[in-house]
């Protein structure tokens, strides 16, 4: 049986019906999808039973924790019961936010957001974070992981750097990357597949230039074939 890409395709639909279509059609070339704030809101905590089904795809999900770390902890705790694979929060919380988020999820794989893919230098700057933006992505990094997160989410610009700091045993998720001649959208820092895997990245997450194919699953089908050469198995 051929081994799944390692791509998060990410769930971003209208309704539950559309999305449960997409996961069902990407599911044998894509090792994850991924639920976002939008979907997990309108639909509640069963829509991750729903995208899951009987697959046993991996489920990522993408809250972006933030917050006090009480509040952080009782959140982690909740949607640990739902059983996803990966649960974010923002670094930007500080240690004591990632901290809590590992000790209330020990089963669950916490992932930091470093710095948002639709943010540049400019953007950094406005909002206050001392920069530059690669030297914060790093910093943020080694904070978060100093806090217990096994996983990181960084763009793929910043994506070896980040593997140097961290070194080898944690697990570098990577939005803002898409196939050659895909529109950017609203990502501001971004790679091709095959370059965010060469530069270090273990799971890639892809959203429009799959769920906006006329057919999706050919889509994932056609990214994921060369990524297989690349991605070392699991």
């Amino acid at each position: 049986m051929r081994q799944p890409a390692p791509i998060a395709v990410a769930l971003d639909a209208p309704d539950l019906e559309t999305a449960a279509r997409w996961a069902g059609l990407v599911t044998p070339h894509v090792s994850t999808v991924k639920i976002g704030l939008e979907l997990y809101l309108r639909y509640g905590p069963g829509v991750v039973a729903s995208i899951r089904g009987a697959s046993g795809v991996r489920v990522f999900l993408d809250l972006k924790l933030h917050d006090i770390p009480a509040t952080v902890a009782g959140a982690a705790r909740a949607v640990a019961r739902l059983r996803p694979d990966i649960v974010t929060v923002h670094a930007t919380g500080g240690p004591e936010v990632v901290r809590a988020a590992v000790r209330a999820a020990p089963d669950t794989v916490i992932a930091a957001v470093t710095v948002l893919t639709s943010l540049g230098s400019a953007d950094l700057e406005a909002i206050g974070l001392r920069g530059p933006l690669p030297d914060a992505v790093r910093r943020l990094a080694v904070l978060a992981v100093g806090a217990g997160a096994r996983a990181l989410v960084c763009s793929p610009r910043e994506v070896a750097a980040v593997r140097a700091e961290v070194g080898p045993d944690i697990k570098l998720i990577t939005p803002g990357v898409r196939p050659p001649g895909s529109d950017r959208n609203d990502q501001a820092r971004v790679a091709t597949p095959e370059e965010a895997l060469r530069e270090g990245a273990d799971l890639l997450v892809i959203g429009r230039p799959i769920t906006g194919a006329p057919d999706p699953g050919a889509a994932a089908a056609a990214i994921a074939a060369p990524l297989r050469r690349l991605a070392p198995a699991d």
